[in-house]
């Protein structure tokens, strides 16, 4: 191989010490020319994976417990070692898919990982942004802006050049990533790639190496992976190595993708499902002998010899009896009862289903935003999923709002006995918001906007406890149906005014008139609700079918007629809604996203509830990303239920980089940052205006919103949730 000095290249300097040469315009405009069509050019392929991982604690407390996903450590052993070999099937656009055929390691139990090394082994090294849409990649076009590419060595002959460019960010961001390309001339492929970078709680340096024949030179066919995590004084170290041996490649055909052989165009589950038999999983070190594609290290080969001396050598056992001191025993059991407050669990009950439930002590479940205050939560999911494919799911809930003093318990049960149309029955029940009847609404009509304040109003609040069963079918791929009652049941939580109403009007003090207010109101009301999302791509497994999304919006409409003297129910109301949300994802890692909707009650009867089903407030947080973008943050949750109508309307943009870009050599930690707006039209709000600004980052998001009432300056207030290792 020959190498060129760097003199031989015209170079950029900046007048006082010699530099290496920024790259010459041609080749980057090369680079990106190529990219997109390089980046395509795979249709399929199937391969064998073989990956081998150490690992390293270098430091870790009781705080790596609140990882859901980490491996069990044992006390004293610092260093593991993990091998895994697996059948991979990518086919375009980006779907791959991984069945893990056989694992071994030197962990206390299998299951687990240090992060999710899923998104490093998928990368399409041509695409515009790598690891799914998490970084910008240096070979796209419109994020060359973001880099400085460095001519750093020339080699080969002049029929063969490589050119060894280092990348370099011009500001830190976590989308952005350093390292190198060696590019061949004339064709303009990637031969190896190695980057650095961070991502989520980890540092990491990943290096590929492109294949050498024709049919692979476009994909990896050996990496190599180092991750560092340190996390509030735990550090873990990983150095994992794989291997790729790619069994068929298909490219594409003069430059078209394949045609689905599916009579549906959105049906993708060709490409989500290997068509190779796949081996029953294998587990233990004897199963991997037999597989394993290179022999281990003696360092590695110690690893397996030490764990199974403390295997065999845990526990002392004489005539059958365990002889571990009662001291040990006492501190095992405390142990135990500390996993269970700290730790995330998830347990596979063979035959029964799978239990999964976060810590019962977790910071992760606390939320405080302006409008709600402090609120925690604590979720349990169980799911069962039968051989045909029938899926019964279980989550209960409970949730304490420490600055309002309420509590609200609900749970959720779902049977999907027909997995293909992916019908079932749905119930759900709990204690809703506080909430005020409609009595309340005569009284504010009669309010001008100049003089309100629910400041200066004493209402009369009831406590809401519901029950809901519904029966949900996709007749047709994009809608779903959903029809069902609802039933609610509200009791008066304070009956003072309401028995010394009834007191003067038995004694003629006529001064104070009849409400007409009972203590305990009861609604039954058939619903139904109708969801439609044209182009829905979905694929099948087995006998279900999962839904991976569209590119079109969601149209929601829904309908509800409450009925009297059913069930003794005395509420009698109309209620419609309609709603329609969309994500539109931009170019790389940028995204908007827009609802709007309205509802009216109408057909009212006597004392009713104003209790909209798209426009309220869930008093159990569900997660930045769950409702900050379709909800208004600084709105009194009383103007919830303060109107027979609404008009609403949501915008929020989705960047990297928007106004934080000058300072981010000091705020590198952050991924997103977010433009929000709302608009709302009711009663006494026409209209209430909210605008915000939020960041995103790996442990936790913030954001903070102004509003104004009918052009006039509301309030200032705030959004915080925890983010880290959400489920």
């Amino acid at each position: 191989m020959m190498l060129f000095p760097m003199s031989m290249v015209a170079q950029e300097t900046d007048g006082r010490t010699p530099e290496k040469p920024h790259v010459p315009d041609s080749i980057l405009q090369n680079l990106f020319q190529f990219s997109p069509f390089y980046s395509k050019i795979v249709d399929e392929y199937k391969a064998d994976l073989y990956m081998k991982g150490k690992v390293k604690v270098h430091k870790t407390n009781k705080l790596v417990k609140y990882i859901p996903s980490m491996f069990r450590l044992e006390e004293g052993v610092n260093d593991y070692l993990i091998e895994s070999l697996s059948e991979m099937h990518y086919t375009a656009p980006d779907i791959y898919n991984r069945k893990v055929k056989a694992v071994s390691s030197t962990f206390p139990r299998n299951k687990g990982e240090l992060t999710d090394i899923t998104d490093f082994l998928n990368m399409n090294i041509y695409s515009s942004s790598i690891m799914g849409d998490k970084l910008l990649s240096p070979l796209d076009k419109e994020s060359a802006k973001y880099y400085t590419y460095i001519l750093d060595t020339i080699a080969g002959e002049n029929d063969c050049r490589k050119y060894k460019i280092q990348v370099i960010p011009k500001f830190q961001g976590t989308q952005l990533v350093s390292g190198y390309l060696w590019v061949s001339d004339e064709v303009w492929t990637i031969r190896e790639v190695y980057f650095e970078g961070k991502f989520d709680m980890i540092d990491f340096k990943l290096r590929n190496v492109m294949g050498e024949e024709d049919d692979n030179e476009f994909l990896p066919v050996r990496l190599n992976l180092d991750i560092d995590f340190k996390f509030m004084g735990n550090h873990i170290e990983m150095n994992a190595d794989a291997w790729v041996k790619y069994n068929t490649i298909q490219f594409y055909a003069g430059g078209k993708r394949r045609k689905s052989q599916k009579r549906h165009s959105h049906d993708l589950t060709e490409f989500y499902e290997l068509t190779m038999d796949s081996t029953q999983l294998l587990s233990g070190r004897e199963a991997m002998d037999t597989i394993r594609p290179f022999p281990l290290t003696s360092e590695e080969y110690a690893l397996y010899q030490n764990n199974m001396f403390r295997k065999n050598h845990s526990q002392w056992i004489v005539g059958g009896v365990d002889m571990v001191s009662p001291k040990k025993k006492s501190a095992e059991f405390w142990g135990h009862l500390g996993d269970v407050l700290v730790s995330s669990y998830n347990l596979n009950l063979a035959g029964f289903g799978s239990v999964k439930c976060s810590p019962l002590l977790n910071p992760m479940m606390l939320d405080y935003s302006h409008s709600r205050g402090v609120s925690y939560r604590q979720r349990f999911k169980y799911n069962r999923l039968f051989p045909d494919g029938q899926l019964l799911r279980i989550v209960p809930q409970v949730g304490y709002n420490i600055t309002k003093n309420e509590l609200y318990v609900k749970g959720n049960l779902e049977y999907q006995y027909l997995p293909k149309l992916m019908g079932g029955i749905e119930a759900s029940a709990g204690n809703g918001d506080r909430i005020f009847s409609s009595v309340v609404l005569d009284q504010l009509a009669s309010v001008p906007d100049s003089t309100f304040s629910f400041k200066n109003m004493d209402l009369d609040y009831f406590q809401d406890v519901y029950f809901n069963f519904f029966h949900n079918i996709e007749p047709v791929n994009g809608l779903f149906i959903k029809a069902g009652v609802s039933m609610h049941w509200r009791h008066l939580m304070d009956n003072t005014r309401l028995q010394l109403n009834d007191f003067l009007t038995q004694a003629g003090g006529g001064y104070l008139h009849d409400l007409s207010i009972r203590s305990e109101y009861n609604s039954f009301a058939p619903r139904l609700r109708i969801e439609w999302t044209p182009g829905m791509y979905y694929y099948m497994n087995g006998n279900r079918k999962m839904n991976v999304g569209s590119s079109m919006p969601t149209f929601i409409l829904d309908y509800e007629r409450g009925l009297k003297g059913v069930f003794g129910s005395n509420d009698e109301h109309e209620r419609v809604e309609f709603d329609v949300q969309h994500k539109i994802q931009l170019n790389q890692i940028r995204s908007m996203s827009y609802r709007a909707g309205f509802g009216l009650f109408t057909k009212m009867d006597n004392i009713y509830f104003v209790d909209f089903a798209n426009f309220k407030r869930s008093n159990l947080p569900e997660g930045w990303n769950d409702e900050i973008g379709g909800t208004f943050q600084l709105l009194d949750r009383r103007w919830y239920n303060s109107s027979r109508q609404y008009w609403r309307g949501h915008v929020v943009y989705e960047s990297p980089f928007i106004l934080l870009r000058p300072l981010n050599r000091l705020l590198g930690m952050i991924k997103q940052e977010r433009l929000y707006g709302g608009l709302l039209f009711m009663p006494h709000l026409n209209p209430y205006v909210e605008l915000g600004y939020g960041i995103g980052t790996h442990v936790f998001d913030a954001g903070v919103f102004v509003s104004s009432i009918n052009g006039q300056f509301d309030t200032v207030g705030f959004k915080f949730t925890f983010e880290l290792f959400h489920d």
